[in-house]
């Protein structure tokens, strides 16, 4: 472990940002915190630099003229770019795995291969960057398919058609017709995998790791998972379908064999590993791989670390994880995420929020901004998921009333939110 005070950089301006500084703002170790780009409500917690996270010089330079010794990358795009490579070059220590190791979800071609060169259970399928090639897979498999665009998509590059046709249809339009552009240019077609999903998130070292609580987020924008896909509506961990035995399956069968694989692929890991996995009827299978944590589920993790969350994040980046000093808090968080009138499609934005004052905010509550800004002293909506509320407790019962009590205390034009969250965890516990 570094003893020395930290000067921390934050790279980001979303929700799961907003979670990282409220875990580590009021750390003993912290000398200086600062986010880059920031949002809204970041800008009351820390300071705000105006540096976008994808401009990669601009944050080396950042870091370096303004002493900081730890950077946390948030999003995936800075580290696919290299941002973690470069720091390091300059001697400055990052919570966030190289070029090379972001390849795992910046390229989903690449991670379809790392699977299979490592045994690792996850869906039958194949890549492809001819189009004929890929309309004749999915004429002749045995399997209903899903269409998946290669490279990084925002989330939106996964296609799960109901027809061969539709699906053919799909793979077409990624290779042909220049849907997700680049991302598109190569394509993974795999088996359509028939189970429940949850997200386990590990922050590794190399071939150390902790595993946060199991999570489960809600994709669908409509009660009772209908309507169309979004970034997330909400979240809660830990989550029941990850069971004992689950667990030790993933342990066993993905989690040992990934890291041993990085290994092999001589890749230094230090940063976040989110595995996506579906519990099938043949054990737990991944989905995807991605290189950060997920947003929400970052919002409900965060707050179930009983452990200095900077003095892990900085041992992670300096490569001294010990294990054994993580404490995990023996209860329930769950966020409800606040959108903006019309969300997914296009949104309002520009909206004044009315937010409760700190008094009024509940013990074990977060009010997490992830699509705001501050206009002339004025919180406002910019983004199409504009609050996370956050609640904490010793059941979830508890955590979604807290969660819920928040969304009661915020107010804007057009505002709306799932009244369902963690709807399956509930009626799995009647």
């Amino acid at each position: 472990m570094k003893s020395e005070k930290l000067n921390v950089l934050v790279v980001g301006s979303g929700g799961r940002e907003h979670a990282i500084v409220k875990a580590i703002k009021n750390s003993p170790m912290l000398a200086k915190l600062v986010c880059a780009p920031g949002n809204g409500g970041i800008s009351r917690d820390c300071e705000v630099a105006n540096v976008s996270a994808e401009d990669i010089d601009g944050l080396v330079k950042l870091a370096k003229d303004g002493g900081f010794n730890l950077v946390i990358s948030g999003p995936e795009v800075p580290l696919s770019m290299g941002l973690a490579d470069k720091l390091r070059a300059e001697g400055i220590a990052v919570y966030g795995p190289n070029k090379d190791g972001a390849t795992l979800e910046a390229s989903k071609a690449f991670s379809k291969n790392f699977l299979k060169k490592y045994n690792i259970p996850t869906a039958i399928g194949e890549n492809f960057t001819d189009a004929d090639k890929a309309s004749e897979f999915i004429k002749n498999a045995s399997f209903d398919v899903v269409v998946k665009a290669s490279g990084l998509a925002a989330g939106k590059g996964v296609v799960i058609p109901e027809t061969r046709e539709e699906a053919i249809s799909a793979a077409r339009e990624m290779l042909e017709g220049g849907a997700f552009g680049d991302s598109g240019k190569e394509i993974v077609v795999e088996e359509k995998m028939e189970g429940e999903e949850a997200s386990i998130m590990l922050m590794v070292c190399k071939d150390k790791y902790v595993m946060l609580p199991a999570s489960q987020d809600h994709k669908r924008v409509g009660e009772g998972d209908t309507g169309l896909n979004t970034g997330g509506m909400g979240a809660y961990a830990p989550a029941a379908v990850a069971t004992p035995a689950v667990l030790e399956d993933v342990r066993k069968n993905i989690i040992e064999p990934t890291l041993a694989g990085l290994i092999a692929e001589g890749i230094d890991y230090r940063g976040t590993l989110y595995v996506g996995i579906m519990i099938t009827k043949n054990g737990a299978k991944v989905v995807e791989f991605n290189v950060r944590f997920g947003d929400p589920e970052c919002q409900v993790l965060m707050p179930l670390v009983k452990s200095d969350v900077l003095e892990i994040l900085n041992d992670i980046a300096n490569g001294e994880l010990d294990e054994s000093k993580v404490e995990i808090f023996d209860g329930f968080t769950a966020v409800v995420v606040m959108c903006a009138g019309g969300y997914p499609n296009s949104y309002r934005k520009g909206d004044v929020i009315k937010l409760p004052s700190d008094s009024e905010i509940p013990e074990g509550a977060w009010i997490i901004h992830a699509g705001t800004k501050e206009v002339n002293g004025e919180i406002v909506t910019s983004g199409g998921r504009v609050l996370g509320l956050t609640g904490t407790d010793k059941t979830l019962e508890g955590a979604l009333a807290k969660a819920y009590d928040l969304c009661n205390k915020v107010s804007f034009d057009g505002a709306f939110y799932r009244r369902d969250i963690a709807h399956r965890e509930l009626n799995r516990n009647k």
